[in-house]
């Protein structure tokens, strides 16, 4: 996987140097901000894959921007980090649509990983999208909000190594997904074998 671009907002200079040298290294590009408006300038200008931010800044809350940013750019993901290491910041986080939550001091693998993590959801994602715009070969169709919701669901399983149970009445499309998370995932050039167990 190529890198990405890399946003990353903190008001402390020691972690975005640190931080942004070790994304370098990881094959991204970086941007870096000190503040709620830095980040909205460079989220335009730099126009970033991911994001990763602050909740205390000294102009505003980073974790309080977090809907506002999904809503302009739904499919960017958000990585949260935080001194105030308390539970109720983590499920705020996810609340508000963090794709991951690292409480301070991270560590510097786990921030790496969860970018590159980030990233494949965002290129599964848009090979989602892109396959069901132009149902480019999948069986998958449809633009309603509950079929949006398959398509973000099937985005984030496909770039990972894991077992998955799709549920349903019968008739009601199960093996179309899976065969969707075959066809995107990086199983795809090997044989896709349904199995009635009925």
């Amino acid at each position: 996987m190529t890198g990405g671009r890399v946003l990353l907002v903190d008001d402390d200079e020691a972690i975005r140097t640190v931080v942004s040298e070790a994304l370098r290294r990881d094959g991204h590009q970086v941007a870096a901000a000190a503040s709620v408006a830095e980040q909205g300038l460079l989220i335009e200008s730099f126009a970033p894959d991911i994001l990763i931010t602050d909740v205390i800044l000294p102009d505003g809350n980073g974790l309080d921007e977090v809907p506002a940013i999904l809503s302009r750019h739904p499919d960017m993901p958000v990585i949260v980090l935080s001194a105030q290491n308390t539970l109720s910041t983590a499920v705020r986080a996810t609340e508000q649509g963090a794709f991951e939550y690292l409480p301070k001091p991270f560590d510097l693998d786990e921030l790496c990983r969860a970018v590159r993590d980030g990233l494949k959801r965002k290129q599964a994602h848009a090979a989602a999208a892109h396959a069901a715009d132009d149902n480019g070969g999948l069986p998958l169709i449809g633009r309603s909000p509950a079929m949006q919701d398959v398509y973000r669901t099937i985005a984030r399983v496909v770039p990972n190594d894991l077992s998955v149970l799709i549920l349903g009445e019968s008739g009601t499309g199960k093996e179309l997904v899976a065969r969707a998370i075959h066809d995107l995932g990086p199983r795809k050039a090997r044989p896709f074998v349904a199995v009635n167990m009925a």
